[in-house]
């Protein structure tokens, strides 16, 4: 089905991501500061991976928001001793038949800590009442933006208000501490996701995102939560990077092409921060053999 220019509710996740446009995902998968390329993305396409950590993430959104996918216990004959997924070919089949279902696979254990995180959450004074602020979830978003196609999926988007437009993304972290989580932002995008997200809600819907909200929760107890804002600056700084994702998805998928890494020998410059720890080190202070 073409959706364009719209907000669809209720859409199912494996309908949104079968959809050809692309995602903030898709656009991170193209570009090589996140170890992307046009080719690793083509890959992904057809090489969906699911892991732990994936499963466990997935679970607490789904427990968090209300919505999404079922949860499903493995059961005690598909685990082993210790409590891990076995490896066999019976539980390899039955996973394969739960996720076809359309189910998230968690050991009881890892229930155990999904009920947490999402009880950390939605007892947070500041976490939850952005929560229902931001009614709709899994708002499946749909646009056209330099002749491209573009879609996001917003965890909770509110309706317009006299205050403006709102939206919370739910992370799963290891450190939601300010300073940890600003390098989980770095690595993973964040700002890229923010951009990309604002660009296609204005493009469906003419309005931007007037406040974008991530409320980040540890995966270990006692489960801490941080509610942060990623500053405007560094989300501006992102649209360059979503104007040139946009630009390689167009260009290769005219061309038929998605190249890999450059296979041009190079030589590598040292980065800033190698040279002013250099400098501090050895350079700016008397060194005492």
């Amino acid at each position: 089905m073409t959706y364009t220019n719209e907000i669809v509710l209720g859409l199912g996740e494996d309908i949104y991501h079968a959809h050809p446009a692309l995602s903030s995902t898709g656009a991170r998968q193209l570009l090589p500061e996140y170890k992307g390329s046009p080719k690793k993305f083509q890959w992904e396409q057809t090489h969906k991976r699911t892991s732990t950590a994936f499963e466990i993430g997935h679970a607490t959104h789904s427990k968090v928001l209300g919505v999404g996918a079922g949860i499903v216990l493995y059961p005690p004959e598909h685990l082993t001793p210790s409590g891990n997924p076995s490896t066999k070919k019976e539980t390899v089949a039955w996973e394969v038949e739960q996720r076809t279902a359309g189910y998230t696979i968690v050991s009881p254990d890892d229930a155990k800590r999904v009920d947490a995180m999402a009880e950390a959450v939605l007892n947070h004074p500041t976490a939850r009442p952005l929560f229902e602020v931001c009614d709709m979830r899994e708002a499946s978003v749909f646009a056209d933006i330099d002749g491209v196609p573009v879609r996001a999926r917003f965890d909770a988007l509110s309706a317009e208000t006299r205050n403006g437009t709102y939206a919370v993304d739910l992370k799963t972290t290891d450190d939601a501490t300010p300073n940890g989580f600003t390098r989980s932002v770095h690595k993973w995008g964040y700002p890229v996701q923010v951009a990309h997200y604002d660009e296609v809600h204005k493009a469906a819907t003419g309005r931007g995102i007037d406040e974008f909200w991530i409320v980040a929760v540890e995966k270990a107890g006692p489960h801490e939560v941080g509610v942060y804002q990623i500053e405007p600056y560094w989300v501006d700084m992102a649209r360059a990077k979503t104007a040139a994702a946009r630009r390689i998805f167009a260009e290769c998928t005219a061309s038929g092409v998605w190249p890999g890494y450059d296979e041009t020998p190079q030589t590598l410059t040292a980065p800033a921060w190698a040279v002013i720890e250099h400098e501090m080190q050895y350079e700016s202070a008397e060194i005492n053999v």
